[in-house]
C-alpha cells in the first residue's frame, strides 16, 4: 500500500443518523448539515433514502442541488422503484452516487427476504446494472456481511463488480464482529475476489458492542479505503462509527495508517455542534474529540505537565479539530459586528441577513438577562433563530406561570397562530406541565410527548437551560429545542418549535417507516 493512498470518508449522518428514533430532520435542517459536511470536506455523504417517503425524496433532491464540493449519495433497495427514485432525486447533483443494498446473511435471506442465494445474486446484479444506467457511480452493499458466509460474499461481490459497482461496502450491520475478525474478513475478500482491484472496498460498522470505530480502523489497516461513519457516532440503536474518531485516529497515527483523508479537521467541532443542536442528541462531556472535556485538564499533575509541554497529556491540539482556546467575551454592550465576527470564528454560517438579524435580536434579549454570553449560548441562539424562520406557524408571544407551595400551578399563554393571537389558561402538575398544557389547549395538536430533557448550556446560576421536546403524531416524529435562562420559558419554546415541525411536514414519514 502506497503512502499516498486516499481514505474516502463517507458520511451517513443524514441517512443512517436520521434513523435514530427522534432524530428526524426537516429538509431545511438537512441542507444546513449538508453545508457543514461540505465545509468538512467529506468525500461522499448519503443524503437519504428517496423511496422512503415524498419528504425524503424532496430532501435528497434539495440537498443534491445545494451541494457542489462533495459527492451526494442516495440509498436504494434492490427494487426497481427504489433505484429509479434515487436516480431522479440525484438528477441535479454536481456529482452523485446510487447506493443499493441487499442482505446476504443466512438469517436475513431466509427470514426477511425469503429468497434463495441464487435469487439474491441475480437481484443484486440486476439492481447494479439498473443503477449504472442512471448514474456512473454505483455502490453495492451486502447487508449483514459480518454474519454472511464468506464464499457467498466472494460470489456476490464479484458479480456486483462485473455488473458495474465501483464501491463495495462490507457492513457489520448489527455490530457483531470484533476487530481482528473483521479485519480478517476484509483482507480475505480483497485477496480472494478476482476483480477486487476494480473497486474500492468500504466498511459500515455499527456500535452495538462498542467497537464500531475499532472495527473500521482495523478494516482500513486490512485494505479498506472507504469508511462509512456519522458525526458524533449518531445512528440507529447504539449508533455508527464516529466520523471524528476515525478521521483523527488516522491523522494522529500516521505511523499505523498508510493512507490519509482530505477532511478539514478544523470543521469537526462546528459540525458536531450543528448536528447535536438540530437533532437534540447532545454529546456526552467525555466523548472523544468533540466532548467538552476532551481537551480539559483538572488534575494538578496533568495541568502542570501540559503547561510545561502540551504533548505530555495531549496527543492532538484542541485547535486542530475546531476548539478555540481563545474566547471573545460577549455581553449586552457588544455590537452587531462583534456578534457577526464571533459567529464567523465559530464557523457558524447564516444563510441570509434575515437570519442574522433574528439571531442578533435574540442575542441582545439574552444579554439583558445574562452577564456573559458563551459560545454554547450562541450555538443555541442560532439554531433557535433558524428554526423560527423556517416554519414558524405558531409563535410564543408571552407566558405567565403562577406557582406556590401547596397550590396547583397555573399558566397563561399568548400565542400567535397563523397570524391570529390566541390566549389560554391551564393548570398543571408543575410549572412546566402547566405551560405545555396551556399551549396545547390553544393548538389542540393531538401529539404524544415522547421525550422531555433539559441540558444546561453553560455553568452558573444564570446559565441558559436548553430543553429538547420530542413529539409524535400519526407516525411523524419531530424534535424541538428551546433555550432561555428561565427553564419554563425554554420548555414552552421547545414545545412550540416541535409543534411547528409537526404542522410544517405532516406528510413526511420517518425513514424507519419504509417497508424494508
Amino acid at each position: 500500500m502506497a503512502e499516498t493512498d486516499h481514505l474516502y470518508i463517507f458520511d451517513t449522518t443524514l441517512r443512517d443518523g436520521e434513523q435514530s428514533p427522534g432524530a428526524s430532520m426537516s429538509r431545511e435542517e438537512k441542507v444546513r448539515i449538508a453545508k457543514g459536511l461540505e465545509r468538512l470536506r467529506v468525500d461522499v455523504f448519503e443524503a437519504g433514502f428517496p423511496a422512503a417517503s415524498e419528504g425524503d425524496f424532496d430532501s435528497v433532491r434539495t440537498v443534491a442541488e445545494s451541494v457542489k464540493d462533495s459527492r451526494v449519495c442516495a440509498l436504494a433497495r434492490t427494487r426497481q422503484a427504489d433505484i429509479q427514485a434515487a436516480g431522479e432525486a440525484l438528477a441535479g447533483a454536481e456529482a452523485g452516487r446510487i447506493h443499493t443494498f441487499i442482505a446476504t446473511s443466512p438469517i436475513h435471506m431466509e427470514n426477511k427476504l425469503h429468497m434463495a442465494p441464487e435469487q439474491v445474486v441475480e437481484t443484486a446484479v440486476q439492481a447494479v446494472g439498473q443503477a449504472r444506467q442512471l448514474c456512473d457511480d454505483v455502490e453495492f452493499s451486502a447487508e449483514d456481511a459480518g454474519r454472511s458466509d464468506q464464499d457467498f460474499l466472494c460470489r456476490i461481490i464479484e458479480a456486483a463488480i462485473d455488473a458495474g459497482a465501483r464501491t463495495i461496502n462490507i457492513p457489520d450491520t448489527v455490530g457483531y464482529n470484533l476487530p481482528e475478525q473483521f479485519s480478517g474478513l476484509i483482507r480475505s475478500l480483497c485477496e480472494r475476489i478476482p476483480n477486487s482491484d476494480k473497486a474500492v472496498f468500504s466498511v459500515h460498522c455499527h456500535n452495538d458492542l462498542g467497537v464500531a470505530v475499532a472495527n473500521s480502523l482495523a478494516a482500513v489497516q486490512a485494505g479498506a479505503r472507504q469508511v462509512e461513519c456519522t458525526v458524533n457516532g449518531l445512528g440507529e440503536r447504539a449508533g455508527n462509527a464516529a466520523l471524528e474518531e476515525v478521521v483523527m485516529a488516522v491523522k494522529t497515527r500516521q505511523d499505523c495508517f498508510p493512507c490519509s483523508t482530505q477532511v478539514n479537521a478544523r470543521e469537526i467541532v462546528p459540525a458536531s455542534k450543528l448536528v447535536a443542536n438540530i437533532t437534540g442528541f447532545h454529546v456526552q462531556p467525555n466523548k472523544a474529540i468533540v466532548g467538552v472535556n476532551a481537551f480539559a485538564h483538572e488534575s494538578g499533575i496533568h495541568q502542570d505537565g501540559v503547561l510545561k509541554h502540551r504533548e505530555t497529556y495531549e496527543i492532538m491540539r484542541a485547535e486542530d479539530v475546531g476548539w478555540n482556546t481563545n474566547r471573545m467575551v460577549l455581553g449586552k454592550h457588544s455590537g452587531r459586528n462583534a456578534f457577526r465576527a464571533r459567529l464567523e470564528e465559530l464557523d457558524i454560517h447564516l444563510e441570509s441577513e434575515e437570519q442574522l438579524n433574528e439571531a442578533f435580536a435574540r442575542f441582545k434579549t439574552l444579554a439583558d438577562k445574562k452577564h456573559e454570553i458563551f459560545d454554547e449560548d450562541l450555538q443555541a441562539l442560532v439554531t433557535e433563530a433558524g428554526a423560527a424562520l423556517e416554519n414558524e406557524r405558531i409563535k410564543l408571544l408571552s407566558l405567565h406561570v403562577c406557582s406556590e407551595t401547596g397550590e396547583q400551578p397555573e399558566a397563561t399563554v399568548s400565542l400567535l397562530v397563523d397570524g391570529e393571537e390566541r390566549r389560554a389558561v391551564a393548570p398543571g402538575s408543575g410549572s412546566v406541565d402547566a405551560a405545555l398544557m396551556a399551549v396545547d389547549s390553544v393548538v389542540q395538536s393531538g401529539t404524544e410527548l415522547l421525550l422531555y430533557s433539559v441540558n444546561n448550556i453553560t455553568s452558573g446560576t444564570d446559565s441558559q437551560g436548553e430543553v429538547t421536546v420530542r413529539l409524535e403524531r400519526g407516525g411523524r416524529i419531530a424534535n424541538g429545542q428551546g433555550a432561555d435562562v428561565d427553564i419554563v420559558i425554554a420548555s414552552a419554546k421547545a414545545y412550540v418549535a416541535a409543534l411547528n415541525k409537526i404542522l410544517a411536514s405532516q406528510d413526511r414519514r420517518h425513514p424507519q417507516a419504509a417497508d424494508v
